[in-house]
């Protein structure tokens, strides 16, 4: 068959750059009707690696079979796919999908969008080397495999860059399904073209393949292991880096690629790096980064920190791909049962991080659990290497243990309350500031929502990012003057704005994660002292306001966006559309914008025009001593009088306008213009 190898090429090669492209367009378009975005995205990585597993396990069940029957059913599913992509590219979630279970939502929304094709996506690369064997001379095309993982890095790395900020959702769909039925009819020419060598060889239990051995059961058993220690690994070290070292957007894409290119690596070059230099080198930063885990409560330098720990990553992914691959089986029958076990070790281990570790944890042991599991895997592996290997990672696995415990006791230290869940990792830290003064912080990772003082000069002082002279506090002080205030608040965190109620006013608090209102009600007193009647909505905070009437707040605070998972759905001109429906006449709308990596301000002045409103900046200073951070808000109302009184106008300053930032909508938004370099 001429080229017939240039043509299996592109075709795995579009599959995987399409599957990898489809992911944050899918996830995405769910963010206005769901919102939460950390929690959108767990649920939809959730479901697309359900979906993988199952390409993985259609590929495996498709190439044991043969004859028409085998390629009637591959062609039907190709043409159901492509109706079901054409309906993906100009069909969008309905607005008003609000739901009490949202993950079942979301995989019913997923599996009936992109199901199908999704499904057709992920069989493509194992299927179509089975494929290319037989019509060649049996030998498995592994190379294959590395070219799929390079489209998807590919498409990665695209995606954010050079997608996402020049086009709206609506043309990535477009563009996205007319790329899928390309992919299609070159998979149903291939698959023409193979089904008469599939016919003669009736399976690959044929010539050469049927004298090979038969793989054993221990290196099937690695085949799931190994890849579960590089998924681990890949999904606690994302976690670290971007809870505890540097809450930046958009840098869970760096682990990814690296993850993808040791993949790349060991299929394309096997042998490339000598086992006992990367055995060596991975001791050293297991350790070294094991003892630095240890200090509880201090970090490395951002730079550092992350470099580090990337390196860790390639080296831990490198080693755990490298001895799969070393034990990949011979027999070209048995390379879709290899890649079925390599992609269900890849979301057993994800799944067991992502989805098993905050239901069974309090604390956040993500890291140090993976660091054990490769430990061991490499003791298991290098077993046979000789006494000296069984004692470095015989000792290691017990020091990565070790690890586990001592971080378990050290979070427990001064830590009344700790919480985890499908939202975060939520911990109330306790400290003596001074004699007499005790102060607890909530935190999730390194991110602070809230501290409060507790001596009785201080204990009804708001702190943070809330003091009186921050921007909230002035516009809570002078807003209302002689009358009683109902204010609304997006973000409850230790319930601090709740300070600053006075009898007769109404604050109403919207928070997504279920497990904050207890701490704030019960480890913090804000909301317990004060005279004002105090509401608290569980829930998406947009979501929630679309099922209320008119709340006819005077304030609206929105303060969401201090974390790396800035939710883009707060945002948009719908969402501020949504705002000034709750706002009385004369409101204000106070976006806390606080956030080392990302400028939103010349977004928010974009939205306030748009939207035929005034805003203007407030930045306070540090205060130590009331426990005070330097803060930036937002103020944006379309009251003449507001920015007129003194107390404002000699606080607030005429924010910085940015042109080539865009305007965002439910259908477009990028935090690539806005991001801080």
């Amino acid at each position: 068959m001429p080229n017939s190898r240039l043509l299996f090429g592109c075709a795995i090669f579009l599959a995987s750059f399409l599957l990898f492209m489809v992911e944050p367009i899918a996830a995405k378009q769910l963010l206005p009707v769901f919102g939460g975005s950390a929690a959108v995205w767990i649920t939809c990585l959730v479901f697309f690696q359900t979906a993988l597993l199952a390409a993985y396990l259609y590929a495996h069940e498709q190439s044991r079979s043969s004859g028409r029957t085998a390629s009637a059913i591959h062609f039907l599913l190709l043409a159901l796919a492509i109706a079901a992509a054409i309906v993906f590219a100009v069909h969008s979630p309905d607005s008003g999908a609000g739901t009490d279970s949202p993950a079942i939502a979301i995989f019913a929304d997923l599996g009936l969008s992109i199901g199908l094709p999704f499904l057709m996506l992920g069989a493509t690369s194992p299927l179509l080397q089975v494929w290319l064997a037989r019509v060649e001379d049996g030998r498995i095309p592994y190379g294959l495999f590395a070219l799929s993982n390079l489209a998807s890095l590919l498409a990665l790395g695209l995606y954010p860059t050079l997608i996402e900020p020049y086009f709206p959702l609506k043309i990535q769909r477009l563009a996205w399904a007319c790329g899928f039925v390309l992919f299609a009819l070159i998979s149903m020419v291939l698959a023409a073209k193979t089904r008469s060598a599939a016919q003669r060889s009736s399976g690959l239990e044929t010539g050469s393949d049927s004298d090979v051995p038969r793989s054993p059961f221990r290196h099937k058993l690695l085949w799931l292991l190994l890849p579960m220690g590089a998924a681990m690994q890949l999904s606690a070290v994302t976690s670290y880096i971007t809870a505890n070292i540097a809450p930046i957007p958009l840098l869970w894409i760096v682990p990814l690629a690296v993850y993808l290119v040791t993949i790349i690596l060991v299929f394309q070059f096997p042998g490339l790096a000598p086992r006992w230099l990367v055995t060596r080198l991975l001791a050293v930063l297991l350790s070294s980064l094991g003892y630095i885990m240890t200090q509880v409560d201090k970090s490395l330098p951002v730079r550092i920190g992350i470099l580090f720990f990337l390196v860790e990553l390639f080296l831990a992914c490198l080693f755990c791909h490298n001895e799969a691959v070393a034990l990949r089986p011979k027999r070209a029958s048995e390379s879709t049962e290899f890649y079925l076990l390599f992609a269900a070790g890849g979301a057993l281990g994800s799944f067991l991080i992502g989805i098993v570790s905050p239901l069974v944890f309090s604390f956040n042991y993500d890291l140090a659990l993976s660091f054990f599991v490769t430990a061991a895997l490499a003791f298991a592996v290098l077993w046979s290497g000789g006494w000296g290997q069984r004692l470095l990672w015989g000792v290691g696995t017990v020091m990565m243990l070790a690890l586990v415990i001592f971080i378990q006791i050290a979070y427990q230290r001064n830590t009344p309350v700790a919480v985890r869940n499908f939202y975060g990792s939520l911990r109330v830290k306790e400290s003596l500031v001074y004699p007499g003064a005790t102060m607890r912080t909530l935190t999730n990772g390194n991110i602070q929502h809230g501290t409060q003082l507790f001596s009785e000069e201080l204990k009804g002082t708001p702190t943070t990012y809330y003091g009186r002279d921050s921007g909230i506090g002035l516009t809570l002080d002078q807003c209302c003057e002689g009358r009683s205030r109902n204010i609304g608040v997006i973000g409850l965190g230790a319930g601090t704005l709740a300070a600053y109620g006075r009898a007769g006013d109404r604050i109403r608090f919207y928070e997504i994660n279920p497990a904050v209102a207890p701490i704030a009600q019960n480890l913090f007193t804000y909301i317990r002292d004060t005279p004002a009647q105090v509401s608290i909505v569980e829930g998406d905070a947009r979501s929630s306001l679309m099922r209320e009437q008119p709340e006819h707040f005077d304030v609206l605070v929105v303060d969401a966006f201090s974390g790396d998972a800035i939710p883009l759905h707060l945002l948009t001109t719908e969402a501020v559309a949504l705002y000034r429906k709750h706002l009385a006449p004369g409101g204000i709308l106070a976006f806390h914008i606080s956030n080392q990596h990302v400028d939103l301000e010349p977004e928010i002045v974009q939205l306030a025009r748009a939207a035929g409103m005034r805003t203007m900046r407030v930045v306070s200073p540090i205060n130590e001593e009331r426990g005070e951070f330097s803060a930036t808000w937002m103020l944006v109302t379309d009251s003449p009088a507001f920015f007129n009184i003194p107390e404002i106008f000699n606080r607030a300053r005429k924010p910085v306008e940015n042109p080539k930032v865009p305007l965002w909508t439910d259908d477009y938004s990028s935090l690539l213009p806005i991001l801080r370099w």
